[in-house]
């Protein structure tokens, strides 16, 4: 007798393949899904250790004279304690996650960083400030005497390399050069008629694509330093003022001093004054006389007929950059403090260090731009005054030097 033989229903490789598709699919979201959650863990553990961390500095800082500690030490337990060892102000990091505190004489600021390898990314934490990203800034190579510089999409800038000093002009060469000692080099002596300004830096030794800095470039370090809390003497971005370097009468032009620590140098004031000439960059490096000492030539000029100013002013004047009449014409917007886009900046005045503006709305020649300020303006210099200055004058006008910037070596 014949049996009727049993089918059974089976996959075909078609649908095979799209239940192992689907199957891939789930498994990536979930692996997503744990990896978005294992991060946002690890940031949250990160911020939290630097919020408590902040506090126990704070009150090292006030029980310890205004100083925090000069280095924090690991003692293999996760606790990071003062250096010699003082348990009552040691700061406990949570289970993966690392910490690093940094802080330069006279440890008036810090920066304490948190790392946990289930975080692409690294927080840290400055006074008076809150936990932000930690920017890990990739490592150039800079001709000697200059430091590197974080570029800035505000002004489109790519990682860069400035002079750490004023250019300085030794024995006959017209070469400048960026050294501590001797006095800043006095522009006028070499590039007048102005037009050689577009030249300068070409001569400059070991130094390829040299240049006399550009406005985007100036702006850049700018906006960089301003940012930096530990540049203010409040402690945080806007507290008190940002220090504006050598700007009154006392010794004159100045030389730079070869320890960094030592910002202060010859201008016959302590901490805490207006008058410190260094400033510090996220990136841990100093530049020196950046606002103050002496007025720095950029390529930066502005057309006859288009600078800005008060109604009715017919004469050079300092004016604030917080004056709504300054906007309305004149100097491109990446000229002026307010494109930084800093948090209250729009508010600013002398007061808080960022200097003045000096321009002659009247005045029918092309201008050139001369930052940073230098001796016996006092408030009217920072790191963004600004004094225009005719292209055609006769090569007796003020003392002006420059800085030089080029592309990574």
């Amino acid at each position: 007798m014949l049996t009727k033989k049993s089918t059974f229903p089976a996959f075909t490789i078609i649908e095979l393949l799209v239940v192992i598709v689907v199957i891939g699919v789930l498994a990536a979201v979930v692996v997503v899904s744990y990896v978005g959650v294992t991060e946002k863990a690890a940031a949250a553990s990160m911020k939290s250790d630097l919020a408590n961390g902040s506090k126990t500095l704070e009150l090292y800082y006030v029980d310890h004279d205004s100083a925090y500690p000069a280095t924090m030490t690991d003692d293999g337990n996760g606790n990071y304690c003062p250096t010699p060892t003082d348990t009552k102000y040691c700061i406990k990091a949570s289970s993966g996650n690392t910490l690093t505190y940094d802080s330069t004489s006279p440890y008036d600021t810090y920066t304490l960083t948190a790392d946990n390898p289930a975080s692409t990314d690294d927080y840290e934490i400055v006074p008076g400030g809150v936990p932000t990203l930690a920017i890990v800034l990739p490592s150039i190579t800079c001709p000697g005497g200059f430091i590197p510089v974080p570029g800035s999409d505000t002004y489109s800038t790519s990682d860069f390399c400035v002079m750490k000093y004023e250019a300085k002009r030794v024995g006959t060469t017209d070469s400048p050069v960026s050294q501590a000692n001797g006095l800043p080099w006095d522009v006028r002596t070499y590039a007048y008629p102005i037009d050689n300004l577009s030249s300068l830096g070409q001569n400059i030794e070991n130094c390829t694509g040299c240049k006399l800095i550009t406005e985007a470039e100036w702006m850049t370090i700018a906006q960089n330093v301003l940012n930096i809390s530990g540049n203010w003497s409040g402690g945080s971005v806007g507290s008190g003022y940002i220090y504006s370097g050598h700007s009154d009468s006392f010794g004159n032009l100045l030389e730079a001093s070869a320890s960094d620590d030592d910002g202060y140098y010859l201008t016959g004031n302590i901490n805490p004054s207006r008058q410190k000439r260094t400033l510090q960059l996220s990136n841990g490096e100093v530049i020196w006389d950046f606002a103050g000492n002496i007025p720095e030539f950029t390529q930066g000029i502005i057309g006859a007929n288009q600078q800005p100013g008060l109604a009715g002013e017919v004469n050079y004047s300092w004016k604030e950059w917080n004056n709504s009449l300054l906007l309305q014409n004149g100097l491109p917007n990446i000229a002026m403090p307010i494109s930084t886009s800093i948090s209250g900046i729009e508010s600013w005045s002398s007061s808080q260090g960022i200097g003045k503006l000096r321009s002659n709305p009247g005045y029918t020649s092309t201008q050139l731009y001369r930052r940073g300020g230098g001796e016996y303006y006092d408030l009217a210099y920072g790191v963004g005054s600004c004094g225009l200055l005719s292209i055609d004058f006769d090569g007796s006008g003020p003392y002006t030097g420059a800085r030089f910037s080029s592309p990574p070596q």
